[in-house]
């Protein structure tokens, strides 16, 4: 498994980012879709990063900097056909890692609160992130579940 930054040009993330925001306007209704597109994924605030095995996209994430100390997790995603091979887990680690290299000391993250989030909610609970309140930009919302983590040396 090969963890990069990459530059969203290729066909293979321009589906799987397809397929991502295709997935959150299923399961939540407009106002509460949080996913960025690709050009608010090219922002300067933002290292977006893809998982493979061999030419395979295995996933993908990103970590925006709300602050220098502060991160948030976004775009984090594995194709539904290619699920359970530890890509997700892998590039939530190499985030992880990322954020305390570059002095975060706290990641945040926005998730649904819907029933058909609860695999990505059980995958950051077992990171150590817990339940918080809106932060940055956000507001409450039913419809979203947000979390933290404490970022402790390297």
């Amino acid at each position: 498994m090969r963890i990069q930054i990459d530059d969203l040009s290729g066909p293979e993330i321009h589906a799987l980012l397809e397929e991502h925001l295709a997935n959150m306007r299923e399961l939540s209704p407009p106002e509460s879709v949080h996913a960025l597109d690709l050009a608010r994924l090219r922002g300067p605030d933002i290292t977006f990063w893809t998982v493979w095995d061999g030419s395979l996209l295995l996933g993908c994430g990103a970590l925006r900097e709300l602050t220098p100390t502060h991160g948030e997790v976004k775009s984090m995603r594995t194709p539904e056909a290619l699920r359970g091979r530890g890509a997700g887990r892998a590039v939530l680690q190499h985030m992880i890692g990322q954020a305390r290299s570059r002095g975060m000391r706290r990641l945040s993250l926005e998730t649904g609160s819907q029933p058909g989030f609860e695999p990505a909610r059980t995958l950051y609970r077992s990171f150590g992130f817990t339940p918080c309140g809106p932060f940055g930009d956000y507001r409450e919302d039913p419809n979203s579940f947000f979390m933290t983590l404490a970022l402790q040396g390297p």
